[in-house]
């Protein structure tokens, strides 16, 4: 399949030069973080022993090699990512795990490299599939590379008003920082899905069907106050922030670490999170259901 020449180019740009050293260098940290949400799309996922899996948006490979262990010792996984320095931090984790990871561009890429067309089981993503120009289109590609009756399962951020971890960092800090500029809400970014209508109308556009969309609630946290200062200011609406006006980051890290030090507890600094899990499947073939 051609690729145009604009597919994804920015957010390419973004993951490899901006956002994918920052999440390369803090992966710790948004690992522990970020682990009770994608084990939750796991569990709607079901891997099976035997299975071939394919990961969206893999990162540093944490979910890949939790998703070879559900299938092991038969299966194996594969990993996608549009970024250089994240596949770099999976690739030195792998180890003897049955993976491998590609780059690649999950819209317009080709996903099963080496290997047949409708050549996964499954597809799975932890926040890895809300940033695709044309999101369709990115959901077609996926499923032809799933086989027909697959299943597909990811966790996706709701709104960030309803995400305080996200809302309430960037709140303590706000009358120290410019006024945001307003963005598209349906632009590539954190919280393209937030709306679940349109969740289901880009799924069953990219030819998906039996879609749910379940919210899931649940307290998260990076660690104890510095931990989640020093994530805080590199990642989320505050590190989008701090990336733009870095001479400002002095400012912010009182009122934030104080905000942090309200929210701290006997296992570390824990706030609520808004997400969907996600399931799909692909029809089967010839019945279109």
């Amino acid at each position: 399949m051609a690729e145009p020449a604009a597919a994804n180019t920015a957010q390419a740009e973004y993951w490899n030069l901006q956002a994918g050293p920052v999440w390369a260098e803090n992966q710790g940290r948004l690992d522990r973080q970020l682990d009770p949400l994608g084990r939750a799309a796991q569990r709607a996922l079901d891997p099976r022993p035997g299975e071939r899996l394919l990961d969206v948006g893999c990162g540093c490979g944490h979910t890949t090699l939790q998703l070879a262990d559900a299938v092991a010792p038969e299966g194996v996984v594969t990993g996608i990512d549009i970024s250089r320095p994240m596949l770099e931090v999976a690739r030195s984790r792998a180890g003897n795990a049955p993976v491998r990871f590609v780059e690649a561009d999950a819209q317009t890429g080709d996903l099963a490299p080496g290997v047949a067309e409708g050549a996964y089981d499954a597809v799975y993503s932890r926040f890895g599939v809300m940033f695709f120009e044309d999101p369709p289109r990115a959901f077609a590609n996926i499923a032809r590379a799933v086989r027909p009756g697959g299943r597909l399962a990811f966790v996706c951020w709701r709104a960030m008003t309803e995400n305080a971890w996200m809302r309430g960092p960037f709140e303590a800090a706000a009358a120290l920082l410019p006024p945001p500029k307003p963005g598209d809400p349906l632009a590539p970014g954190p919280f393209a899905f937030a709306d679940p209508a349109r969740i289901r109308a880009v799924l069953e556009g990219g030819g998906w069907t039996d879609v749910e969309i379940a919210p899931h609630d649940q307290a998260i946290g990076a660690g104890g106050v510095e931990e989640s200062l020093a994530l805080a200011l590199r990642v989320g609406p505050l590190g989008a922030a701090l990336r733009e006006w870095p001479d400002l980051t002095g400012k912010v890290i009182d009122a934030v670490r104080a905000f942090f030090a309200r929210h701290d507890g006997p296992g570390g600094v824990r706030l609520p999170s808004a997400t969907w899990i996600v399931t799909a499947r692909r029809p089967q073939a010839g019945t279109g259901v």
